[in-house]
């Protein structure tokens, strides 16, 4: 059972539907991604998870049972649209915002000053917020969004405004915080940043969702038993019939890269075997599966 399970949750504005029936599971421990084209529901469902909006029919449970506001103060939420009282001072704007989270004085200041170090921004302490680059700002609000140790965190597009060295340092403190024990869940259009972080996905579309599981597991679905086999030789691996059929070899003087596609219960070590039994020297051998943009792609457009 996950920290967040929704079950049949359903919302309509008007006659437009934003969630249809949608049911998911977000394990404890894990960085779950939340993924969709634009209006696809995904924040319409972040603000239920919330109890900012309140679903027509469904539940959303916290732990097992019916999430209550209670809960709500435990999770550390960064929306995709967010901004600071630009007048304050940063660091007053921080203090401010940690104890609404009910941390004491004493505690903000000592988790505020550490984490601005971390951040490189101690000298902003006492500069207005107006004075911020959007990036600057950008890491005020993520600190906020973190200082009080929230056990879930629901991160909106954690990446926008950022270069991508500090997009980096997000991804890198991101990854610090599940092994600290957080539960995430990251609401982004940034494939390579699923890849490299989620061990979960939900994909909605629609207002339903598409698909759910592991990204792994999923990458693995949708690929098509191809592998990429790079050796060395005077001439060209050519196909098994039944095992294996060669669908390109590009060779750059002896050096071949070919993809080769295996037939059903056939496995890459097939190939191996047959390439060096033929005399070839093997320089890489990797299984080709589709990456996780590229799924994005066929199943949103698939269902237009």
């Amino acid at each position: 059972m996950g920290m967040i399970r929704c079950e049949d949750v359903c919302k309509s504005f008007g006659e437009k539907k934003a969630l249809d029936h949608v049911s998911l599971d977000i394990p404890e421990g894990k960085i779950f991604g939340l993924l969709g084209p634009n209006g696809a529901g995904k924040t319409t469902l972040i603000r239920i998870i919330n109890r900012i909006t309140i679903p027509n029919s469904g539940n959303v449970f916290f732990n097992g049972r019916p999430i209550t506001q209670e809960d709500v103060e435990k999770i550390g939420y960064l929306p995709e649209e967010r901004g600071l009282y630009r007048k304050m001072k940063v660091g007053e704007q921080a203090m401010y915002l940690a104890q609404l989270k009910g941390m004491t004085a004493k505690e903000a200041t000592r988790e505020l000053k550490l984490w601005f170090e971390r951040f490189s921004i101690e000298n902003w302490w006492n500069k207005r917020v107006e004075e911020l680059s959007k990036g600057m700002a950008q890491k005020v609000q993520f600190i906020t969004t973190v200082v009080h140790k929230p056990s879930l965190l629901i991160l909106d597009e954690p990446f926008s405004g950022f270069d991508p060295v500090n997009a980096q340092l997000i991804r890198e403190e991101i990854l610090r915080l599940k092994d600290e024990g957080a539960t995430i869940v990251l609401s982004t259009h940034n494939m390579e940043s699923v890849e490299e972080l989620c061990d979960n996905i939900a994909l909605i579309n629609r207002s339903h969702v598409v698909i759910s599981g592991g990204v792994d597991e999923i990458r693995h679905k949708y690929g098509n038993n191809n592998v990429e086999l790079i050796y060395q030789g005077n001439r060209s691996l050519t196909s098994l019939k039944g095992v294996f059929s060669v669908l390109s070899d590009n060779d750059d003087a002896g050096r071949h890269t070919a993809v080769i596609s295996l037939e059903d219960g056939h496995t890459g070590n097939e190939v191996l075997s047959e390439a060096i039994s033929s005399g070839f020297s093997v320089c890489g051998f990797k299984e080709l599966v589709p990456r996780m943009n590229d799924i994005f792609i066929k199943l949103v457009t698939e269902e237009v």
